[in-house]
């Protein structure tokens, strides 16, 4: 039974504290604002734990409250450990719901930021410039929370079948953009830019196909590469290194420019790329034939740079035209760095019975079908190594050489 009454209470202005009993007391200060104060001991500590103000909190709710720290406490729980924790997770509910409200082209930056470090700065501008024109003025004012399946396609939709490739890097950077955001809680569900299972059956493939194939890039005939690479032997710049390097692994021109000297074991003979820096967004090996290992031997590592092929402007690594600079001035104003992989191509259809998909997977191309790859997940490597070998082995063979071996490779 409780040693305070109602009545008691709204008459007190002598400032003191007054027990009610079983800890809870009531404490009157010198401006006569009266508070409710449970005193207790929690393991060997006392402690002051305010209920609240009369009376606003009456007799019987701080009574109520009072029993409910008590039973708190006969369960092992410090009642002030506890509400200072329901406090801090009611804030952070609070944060996580205005975090919620971030909209898509903020979240779209932030990992720009988070990612972009590894990319090149080409790479970077054209990252936000895609979401800029076709992406942000769709969803991105929407808080990620809110975007659905619809948002994407009328993303899409527009774009789809005259400008394929570019819809299709688009979705694809919706759909990183998205799952970052699920990783921090700020939407739940799926992704509604996902493709398999999803997408693929809400937008067609034949359109994005044509329009692939309608991309062509000038390339250098394959029974020219010798001659050319002839040419560069003689010349002892990074440029001529890296066009070396390029035709030899039918690499892409800014996974050469940005290679780092931690991607190499020249002693296994692969070349490691990880998966930030493929446009596949996966981790791929590239097996290194002896020729590349001797070349990559003799080459410098310059002090104070991770890359092969350092340089002096805010990427830190060569410019972006070296190469094609140097093609330039050896004659060659007709071909493109890219277009190397299609004389690699070209060679290996002409010269060579590798399968097609061993030759497709070499380019960090997986034409396989859905049902194909997932029973066959393999990349091929070790043919892909003899398929590289026997590309070098013809690049830097005399071109006098190379008119007789006319004989074809067995896989």
């Amino acid at each position: 039974m409780g040693k305070l009454n109602s009545k008691q209470i709204e008459n007190m202005t002598e400032p003191g504290t007054y027990e009610d009993g079983d800890g809870l007391r009531l404490v009157v200060g010198a401006s006569g604002r009266r508070s409710w104060v449970l005193r207790y001991q929690f393991q060997g500590r006392r402690r002051d734990m305010g209920l609240g103000g009369f009376p606003v909190v009456s007799l019987k709710v701080a009574r109520l409250a009072a029993a409910e720290q008590r039973r708190l406490m006969a369960s092992g729980t410090d009642p002030m450990a506890a509400r200072d924790a329901e406090r801090e997770r009611q804030r952070e509910d609070q944060r996580q719901g205005e975090a919620r409200k971030i909209p898509f082209e903020a979240l779209a930056a932030e990992y720009l930021e988070a990612h972009g470090a590894a990319w090149s700065s080409k790479w970077r501008a054209g990252w936000l410039r895609k979401l800029e024109l076709y992406a942000f003025p769709v969803i991105g004012k929407l808080p990620t929370s809110e975007i659905e399946t619809e948002h994407v396609l009328r993303v899409l939709r527009p774009i789809w079948g005259t400008k394929s490739r570019t819809a299709d890097e688009v979705r694809g950077q919706v759909e990183k953009v998205l799952d970052a955001a699920k990783a921090r809680r700020l939407r739940d569900g799926d992704n509604p830019a996902r493709w398999r299972g999803h997408l693929e059956n809400l937008l067609g493939t034949a359109e994005k196909k044509k329009a692939r194939k309608r991309q062509h890039f000038p390339a250098m005939k394959w029974q020219d590469v010798p001659g050319l690479m002839a040419k560069l032997a003689l010349c002892e710049t990074p440029a001529a290194v890296a066009a070396r390097l390029l035709i030899l692994t039918g690499a892409r021109s800014h996974m050469v420019r940005f290679a780092t000297w931690f991607e190499f074991d020249l002693a296994a003979c692969v070349w490691l790329l990880p998966a930030e820096r493929m446009k596949t967004r996966q981790l791929f090996a590239i097996p290194l034939a002896s020729e590349v290992v001797e070349l990559l031997a003799g080459l410098p590592r310059i002090e104070g740079s991770r890359y092969l092929f350092p340089g002096q402007g805010r990427s830190g690594v060569m410019h972006a035209n070296a190469i094609r600079n140097l093609l330039h001035a050896l004659g060659h104003d007709d071909v493109t760095r890219h277009g190397f992989r299609s004389s690699f191509r070209d060679w290996a259809n002409e010269r060579t019975l590798y399968p097609r998909e061993v030759c497709e997977l070499a380019l960090a191309h997986d034409q396989r079908d859905q049902t194909e790859a997932a029973y066959s997940r393999s990349d091929l490597f070790d043919k892909r190594r003899a398929l590289m070998a026997d590309w070098a082995k013809y690049s830097t063979t005399s071109p006098a050489a190379n008119v007789i071996q006319a004989d074809f490779k067995r896989a």
